[in-house]
């Protein structure tokens, strides 16, 4: 945990992992991830990022090689996701879109 830098490309619609030292480990795209914009690494170390204009959030591992989930989409009321959190202690998951923030609890 903490051995990895997740930057988002907006541009270029992909993930890239990148070692401490800044050697890329991985470049990551797919069609869920367009325009991608927040990242958030879990305390478990699950990556979850934004697709801004594809309108969802997706689980990718933590080489950022594949995508493990799609766990929101506009179905879901996710519209321009900006920024994503896992939260915890409440076990649920947050994401900013435009001026709101729409909370996923599991259940």
């Amino acid at each position: 945990m903490g051995d990895k830098i997740y930057v988002t490309n907006m541009d270029k619609h992909t993930l890239r992992t990148l070692a401490i030292d800044g050697t890329v480990i991985s470049t990551f795209s797919d069609p869920d991830l367009n325009n991608p914009r927040g990242v958030h690494v879990t305390p478990g170390g699950q990556v979850l990022v934004c697709g801004y204009a594809s309108n969802t959030i997706i689980q990718v591992d933590s080489q950022g090689k594949n995508k493990l989930a799609t766990l929101a989409t506009q179905k879901d009321g996710v519209t321009r996701p900006c920024s994503v959190f896992f939260s915890f202690s409440t076990d649920s998951v947050l994401v900013g879109i435009e001026q709101n923030v729409i909370v996923f609890k599991e259940t």
